[in-house]
């Protein structure tokens, strides 16, 4: 199904498959197999059988499935598998802001929405880009590893910004934060790379979040404690202000 249009009207195939395990996480995999393989080899079925069910796990949180992206010029897909969290009204970090020496202006200081994702060890880890363009700017901060569900996270936390210009012209910023396990923001692209809206652009190992900083003018689609899958779930559509209410059942 890789790279295959499909439509709501019936165009395309579509049918369950195993997901793939990413390249970033087939050498972790490959280490516990090896060191179950020794233990069962030595009769140290003790630690043989947790280093087996450890490969198993591995291999889920680095699971990678094919995403089919909705197509359109104004729609900002999710980046992330998760929980909305935090729906806010911030100013866009000072790193996606500031004159870099890049040559291309950085977003402006007004306040924009912010959308928060958390995502749990059980969520898929690979992060995308919510809109096609070309990255801008890939920038790595060093922090702290507080619970990735704290407001604060997004200022004192490890993270990494990424900002993505349209061919019109339109910028759209989001922050890769590491929380309590995660220990690495592992990027995929650098700056000047051109992006699909839903290409990969890196992943954090173990628990984390990804805020979305909309353009000005546009609020989300997406309503607090909803799942979002990345790649796949619109969190919004450019200078569209929608009021959406929903019910927890």
């Amino acid at each position: 199904m890789s790279n295959e249009v499909l439509d709501n009207r019936g165009r395309g195939q579509a049918g369950w498959t195993w997901p793939s395990v990413h390249p970033e996480g087939r050498k972790f995999a490959l280490i516990a197999a090896a060191a179950s393989a020794a233990c069962a080899f030595m009769a140290w079925e003790t630690l043989a059988w947790p280093l087996g069910v450890l490969v198993l796990c591995i291999g889920a949180f680095f699971r990678d499935p094919q995403r089919v992206t909705p197509r359109g010029d104004n729609l900002i897909v999710s980046p992330a598998d998760g929980l909305v969290t935090l729906i806010t009204k911030t100013a866009p970090p000072r790193e996606l802001q500031v004159d870099d020496g890049s040559g291309v202006p950085g977003m402006q200081a007004d306040e924009v929405t912010r959308i928060s994702i958390f995502m749990s060890v059980f969520d898929v880890h690979i992060n995308r880009t919510p809109v096609s363009g070309t990255v801008r700017r890939v920038v790595y901060i060093p922090g702290k590893y507080l619970n990735a569900d704290l407001d604060k996270a997004s200022e004192e936390n490890e993270r990494q910004h990424i900002l993505v210009e349209r061919g019109d012209g339109l910028k759209v910023g989001f922050t890769q934060i590491a929380g309590l396990i995660a220990r690495r923001i592992v990027p995929f692209v650098k700056p000047g790379d051109m992006l699909a809206a839903g290409q990969r652009v890196g992943l954090i190992r173990f628990g984390s979040r990804v805020d979305v900083y909309l353009p000005a003018g546009t609020e989300p689609t997406v309503l607090m404690g909803q799942k979002t899958i990345a790649g796949e779930t619109i969190l919004a559509e450019v200078g569209k202000q929608p009021l959406i209410e929903g019910v927890a059942q």
